[in-house]
């Protein structure tokens, strides 16, 4: 039996599921973080919270990586091919928890939103590793080739995107400042979750990289998890401050 038929097709499918369950609870409520925390919650700073909650997500396939049998080693081509398709999830999860997280000026994140985060993204990314480096087969024809120059253009643009706002956002405070201000600059000028339209771009770049179920199942919950909370805050700058731009859109520029 393929390995995707077995285990990994179950927990891809967990991921699907669990995914619309998301999405249907944030219709009904937000998470409790950053804007929407309430008192009384028990926290921790957002740089130790963003660390211990991504960094699975990068150790694991790191791990799985160095653990490779010695034979793989004889098949160089097939292996790099692999392992450069799991570096690009890697270096997201790089970024998140060794830059993003230490130059955060987010507000405290409440542990059990940290122990959610740290336990989704320890068996996604054992989820990951496996799918790509022991249930991914490279198929070197021109089709594949052409839709691995996609996924990877789109994964580096989404990623750059991501950045690139997330790093408007932290410039609207000071050191030790926890206030929200109104972001102005690239694509917050169309909508108010530009960094999370980044992040979308990325993983539907690696998605159409890897080519497999477990991929596809990760972008799935992204959009499940992260578009919601892009209308979330759409909806909270619009209630905060009466001279937000109204023309703006929540997540997709002119659309949504």
């Amino acid at each position: 039996m393929d390995c995707l038929e077995g285990p990994v097709s179950y927990l891809s499918w967990s991921l699907m599921i669990g995914s619309v369950l998301y999405l249907w609870r944030q219709t009904q409520t937000h998470s409790e973080y950053g804007r929407y925390i309430t008192t009384g919650v028990r926290s921790c700073s957002a740089r130790v919270g963003w660390f211990l909650q991504e960094v699975p997500s990068f150790l694991l396939p790191l791990l799985m990586i160095l653990l490779l049998p010695p034979k793989e080693a004889l098949e160089p081509r097939i292996i790099s091919g692999r392992t450069l398709l799991l570096s690009t999830f890697m270096l997201h999860y790089f970024q998140r928890s060794f830059i993003y997280a230490f130059r955060t000026r987010g507000r405290p994140v409440p542990f059990y939103i940290i122990a959610q985060a740290f336990v989704f993204c320890s068996v996604n990314g054992a989820l990951q590793g496996h799918a790509l480096l022991h249930c991914f087969h490279i198929q070197n024809t021109w089709l594949s080739n052409v839709r691995l120059a996609a996924g990877y253009f789109l994964f580096f643009v989404g990623m750059g995107i991501n950045i690139y706002h997330d790093n408007i956002l932290r410039n609207l405070r000071k050191p030790n400042e926890i206030v929200y201000k109104i972001p102005w600059g690239g694509l917050f000028e169309y909508v108010s979750g530009a960094n999370f339209f980044g992040e979308i771009v990325e993983w539907c770049g690696y998605a159409i990289a890897v080519w497999n179920f477990p991929g596809f199942a990760f972008t799935f919950f992204t959009l499940c998890s992260i578009g919601p909370r892009a209308y979330h805050h759409h909806r909270d700058y619009l209630r905060r401050f009466d001279d937000y731009p109204r023309s703006r859109k929540a997540l997709i520029p002119f659309i949504l």
